[in-house]
């Protein structure tokens, strides 16, 4: 098994990438969506939040209402450590439960966006991130996500910087280019992987 971590900055296309791995045959363990999971109505994860955060995070349905808190943990670090320290580990339990159902030859890639902040590189075989510059990040967070200016510069702050992703990197795949070349890219990406695992397969006697 290879285990890779995915990561690149809000707006960089990382989720573009992740796909486009799981279409060559990556077995993916997306941080977002467990993240997602673990605080779903009726579990602990929703409860301590609501606990951290007051009941006005919840929405009509019961359900988090993730506008509402990330207005607040975006603009506040302490806030978001805070929720941070709630979620993360119980993410990280979760994604090393699927990571044990993968096969021993699977090619395992972890999108995890905050992989940098929390020094999570360790964790893994090799770091594949997504980069893109700022202005292609803001513009593609105002364009395509409908976020304000302001709430987007404020979850770019909240992140690390480009230079610190970008040295934790063993694979950068450059996002500043049309589509054709990005599959490309992710392409011969992929090829390496391949025979990153094949490599590191013991020998059979």
């Amino acid at each position: 098994m290879l285990k890779v971590g995915l990561t690149g900055g809000i707006g960089a296309g990382k989720s573009e990438v992740s796909r486009l791995l799981v279409e060559h045959g990556a077995v993916l363990i997306d941080a977002d969506r467990i993240a997602r999971e673990v605080v779903a109505p009726g579990t602990p994860g929703l409860a301590a939040v609501v606990e951290a955060f007051g009941e006005d995070v919840l929405a009509e349905d019961g359900g988090l209402d993730r506008p509402k808190l990330g207005s607040i943990v975006f603009a506040d670090p302490d806030r978001l450590a805070v929720l941070n320290s709630i979620v993360h580990p119980l993410v990280g339990a979760r994604s090393r439960e699927l990571e044990s159902a993968a096969a021993e030859d699977a090619v395992v890639v972890h999108d995890v966006p905050l992989l940098a902040e929390n020094s999570l590189a360790p964790l893994y075989d090799l770091v594949v991130v997504v980069d893109a510059s700022p202005e292609t990040q803001l513009d593609r967070l105002v364009r395509l996500r409908g976020m304000t200016e302001q709430d987007a510069r404020a979850r770019m702050a909240a992140q690390a910087t480009r230079e610190k992703r970008l040295e934790i990197a063993d694979i950068v795949i450059d996002n500043d280019v049309p589509l054709d070349d990005l599959h490309r890219r992710v392409r011969e990406v992929w090829d390496d992987l391949v025979r990153r695992a094949r490599a590191s397969r013991p020998s059979q006697e």
